[in-house]
């Protein structure tokens, strides 16, 4: 049975195993500074709510020149050249992730697609089944592709048999935050600031997720 229980996320565990708390691992790119802010204040919302919580970015793929070229993007790599970068052991150590993304031309940048692309491993294994995963976006203009880029990172997460926790409608929070269902997402204007006041969404999204894992990780140990 311990194929079976790998590929559907069964758990071996005695009915009489104690909880404990939701492991959430917050995983972001960025390269001027919004996603990571949206990160930290999800981690922030996520380790109140009593999860452990691992804040992560994924692997920088552009070459120095571009960065270079780019004061704000430059001044960014450096400031966060001490936030560990994600692997595949802290996805298999996650009971919920919280991806947090901008968009590129309605899409997932690739340096967050390139570590997906890596998973295919963990997923045959059953190692991704059940995960309880959530969505962040931004983007430079009101219809740049906050909804599509969330919406194809989620493409993703159905194969992987992960449990969606999108904010919903589910709080006042996420209208003030722009009223995107599928996840709290923001526009930078061309200063490079947030152009509406998303934290109390981000705060009820990563709440959210935390709540959502919690109780299917109950019922996976029961």
């Amino acid at each position: 049975m311990g194929l079976f229980n790998k590929l559907f996320g069964k758990s071996d565990k005695k009915e009489n195993d104690t909880m404990s708390n939701v492991k959430l691992a917050v995983i972001y790119y960025s390269s001027t500074g919004t996603n990571y802010q949206l990160a930290q204040w999800a981690e922030e919302a996520a380790t109140q709510a009593g999860a452990e919580v691992k804040l992560l970015k994924v692997e920088e793929l552009a070459p120095e020149a571009a960065i270079e070229s780019n004061p704000a993007w430059k001044a960014h790599v450096e400031a966060t050249k001490d936030v560990p970068t994600v692997s595949l052991d802290d996805l298999e150590w996650a009971d919920a992730i919280i991806f947090s993304v901008p968009t590129r031309f309605g899409n997932l940048p690739a340096q967050m697609k390139q570590f997906l692309d890596t998973t295919g491993g963990l997923w045959f294994n059953g190692k991704l089944a059940n995960k309880v995963v959530s969505a962040m976006s931004s983007a430079s203009n009101p219809h740049g592709g906050h909804e599509a880029t969330i919406l194809s990172l989620y493409t993703t997460m159905y194969h992987w048999g992960a449990i969606v926790a999108a904010p919903g409608y589910t709080a006042p929070e996420t209208f003030a935050a722009g009223g995107n269902p599928y996840g709290t997402s923001v526009t930078v204007g061309q200063d490079g600031k947030m152009t509406e006041d998303v934290k109390q969404g981000v705060t009820h999204q990563a709440k959210r997720t935390v709540q959502v894992a919690e109780w299917v990780k109950k019922g996976l140990q029961q």
